[in-house]
């Protein structure tokens, strides 16, 4: 058995902490089981975001004649723009890999580890099966996988994941993508880029659930332009006939019960379905019990304000604890347990302003509270809505989008929600302001903005009247 100082569970966000560990001296094990470099660079956001800009390029080719500029594409490889983010990927994964491997103060341990009591972990398969480590203090950082919901008949369908999809090297003429949220939203649009005809089929009314009403609201109008959409439906039936796969939806019904209702179904039939309906925890490929880790009813790992799981010497991050499943993060709670281990007082995880965007066509962003949350809250608050073509230049580029701020009546930032052109990084100054600042309309109202740049639609929508729970005052 291998004793060390420090061991993680996962080589994503987990790697910060134990790079940590290694530069105070500690010896470090890292076990995983899949490419270096977690979810976000092998089969999340990195690969995903590459795929996305080249349809960004697409769509802006496409949209010069709105310019008076006469463009026209003559050809796509889209097998070599895949293969290429996936090289690009790949090599990235061996590279940290290789960085390990070379290292005198890291131990890479390829496999699947379990535990087998508090603090020693096994690999139970893989390239060092059998090998068995024990650390002083374990970090688990192992993160989820694409859930795949009880849908009738779906074991003997050939879906596809975001896994999956990410590597495919030519388009579908038809996708059916079972799930309304962000991973749906970003393959949905690239696909649709590149030719595929799309069809999603979501539970909630709106398409991205995680955004504000009102922008979720707007998003699926825009998105029913271009794609076939079925909210308000759960699947409940697929099956696979001569290279065609079929999906059977019913209405779905959110309320103190919730539930699929009524025999109004609706049948979609692709040529490719992508399940794209969340994720769920790899708590249970661990053994957790065996290292008295507690885990929450959706079986993430359970941990107090400085990430501590319920076993002495164990803590957690990332997706894997269920906070917010996001990259950044998995990066701040990965800062926050290197100062916890290493600084001289513990100090609680800060969410406060945690940002999310969805780069699809239109880009999304949010940070803080969504208007619905405030009124089941009864909380007072006011709001203001900015369109971006009432600026120069949103109206140069002919953008169709909004920024939605929400206040309390002694003018805090409660939140700020839009959509539109460079949604994610508009979203930033906001995050700043909330974060840093004061968190009041006065640190963006008053901060000078470049004129005439985007940034001004977040100044703008700062400014004027705002409206009180919906009624002007």
């Amino acid at each position: 058995m291998n004793e060390v100082d420090f061991l993680v569970i996962g080589s994503g966000s987990g790697l910060d902490v134990a790079n940590a560990a290694a530069n105070r001296g500690q010896s470090v094990a890292v076990v995983e089981k899949g490419p270096l470099g977690g979810t976000c660079l092998n089969r999340g956001c990195i690969p995903s975001k590459m795929l996305l800009y080249h349809a960004d390029v697409f769509e802006t080719i496409e949209s010069a004649g709105a310019f008076h500029i006469d463009a026209e594409i003559t050809d796509v490889d889209f097998a070599e723009m895949v293969r290429e983010v996936n090289e690009d990927v790949s090599g990235d994964a061996d590279s940290i890999r290789k960085g390990l491997r070379s290292s005198a103060q890291h131990d890479l341990y390829e496999g699947e580890g379990r535990f087998v009591d508090e603090r020693t972990v096994e690999i139970v398969s893989g390239e060092d099966e059998g090998a068995r480590i024990r650390a002083e203090t374990v970090l688990i950082a192992a993160g989820t996988r694409p859930a795949i919901p009880d849908i009738d008949g779906i074991d003997d369908v050939d879906y596809l994941t975001s896994t999956e999809a990410l590597q495919l090297e030519t388009p579908p003429d038809h996708l059916v993508i079972v799930g309304g949220g962000y991973i749906a939203a970003e393959l949905g649009h690239f696909f649709g880029t590149f030719g595929s005809d799309v069809t999603i089929i979501g539970r909630r009314p709106n398409l991205l659930p995680e955004a504000d009403e009102e922008v979720a609201k707007a998003f699926t109008e825009r998105y029913a332009e271009r794609f076939t959409i079925h909210t308000g439906h759960a699947a409940t039936a697929a099956s696979e006939s001569d290279g065609s796969v079929t999906v059977e939806a019913h209405p779905y019904e959110y309320g103190d019960d919730g539930g699929i209702r009524g025999d109004e179904s609706v049948t979609v039939t692709g040529d490719a379905l992508l399940v794209a309906a969340g994720r769920t925890p790899n708590t249970d490929l661990l053994d957790l019990d065996a290292a008295g880790v507690e885990t929450d009813e959706r079986g993430f790992v359970e941990t107090d304000e400085y990430l501590r799981t319920t076993a002495e010497g164990v803590w957690a991050l990332g997706d894997i604890v269920g906070e917010y499943l996001l990259k950044h993060s998995a990066n701040h709670e990965a800062q926050a347990v290197a100062r916890n281990l290493f600084g001289d007082d513990l100090k609680p995880v800060d969410y406060t302003a945690m940002p999310f965007a969805v780069f699809a066509s239109p880009e999304v962003a949010g940070v803080g509270a969504h208007e619905s949350e405030l009124q089941e809250a009864g909380t007072e608050y006011a709001t203001r809505t900015y369109r971006y073509d009432q600026t120069a230049r949103g109206s140069a580029m002919k953008a169709d989008g909004f920024v939605k701020v929400i206040i309390d009546l002694e003018g805090e930032i409660l939140g700020c929600h839009i959509i539109g052109p460079e949604a994610s990084d508009l979203i930033q100054e906001v995050v700043v302001a909330m974060k840093a600042g004061t968190g009041t309309v006065t640190d963006i109202r008053e901060s000078i903005h470049i004129h005439p740049a985007l940034s001004e639609v977040v100044q703008r929508a700062f400014s004027g009247q705002f409206s009180q729970g919906g009624h002007s005052h």
